[in-house]
């Protein structure tokens, strides 16, 4: 079971994802906006943030409203009260706290995708740059011959088995079936194929996380 991945195999589900969701341009930082965002975050009024930081209330307004480009001493002082290091004031994090994004996909309603082995329906597809892909699977490998080699990709996977049973084979571990209920968790770097044993193909729920 070793050799080159099929490009009909998984891995082009991970990239499909992937390149659904184009990259956001980075954009440059308003750091009047960083500082009040910062402020706000621990419930500060302007007048408290001052007396923290050891500013001039006016100093400090003027930051925030892009009036003034603060020296380093007066970034040192916000970094200081503010309990934060001066890069950490340049550096926001990558997302919002909250983002408020949500999506259904109701039965059915997924985009299917079909290979030699398995039958995808992907979930979800609403949302780009998603940072996991779930996926439903009709496991229609019977044998581990069928596939062309070790499937692997980035990331890591949780499946759960829906309806009849499979075997999951995995590089470094003994083969394990699993029936409906059922669920495993594994690095996906790590070669990985599931075939279904039930007379029925066996559906599963996939869920790969794309970084």
């Amino acid at each position: 079971m070793h050799g080159a991945m099929s490009v009909s195999d998984p891995p082009s589900i991970i990239r499909i994802a992937r390149e659904s969701g184009a990259a956001a341009a980075a954009e440059p930082l308003n750091l009047g906006l960083r500082v009040r965002e910062l402020r706000k975050a621990r419930g500060w009024t302007l007048d408290q943030a001052a007396v923290q930081a050891g500013l001039a209330r006016s100093t400090l307004s003027k930051i925030e409203n892009g009036q003034m480009s603060p020296t380093y001493d007066a970034l040192r002082k916000l970094a200081v009260g503010l309990g934060i290091s001066v890069p950490q004031l340049f550096t926001p994090p990558s997302r919002a706290q909250v983002t408020g994004r949500r999506a259904v996909t109701k039965a059915g309603e997924g985009q299917p995708q079909a290979t030699a082995t398995y039958e995808h329906e992907l979930l979800v597809t609403a949302l780009t740059a998603k940072r996991m892909l779930p996926y439903r699977a009709r496991i229609r490998a019977r044998a581990p011959e069928e596939f062309d080699g070790w499937v692997r990709h980035d990331g890591e996977e949780f499946l759960l088995v829906l309806t009849g049973v499979i075997r999951l084979y995995t590089e470094f571990y003994e083969p394990v079936d699993l029936r409906r209920g059922d669920s495993a968790y594994y690095d996906a770097t790590m070669g990985h194929n599931v075939i279904s044993l039930s007379d029925e193909d066996a559906t599963i729920l996939w869920v790969t996380s794309l970084g």
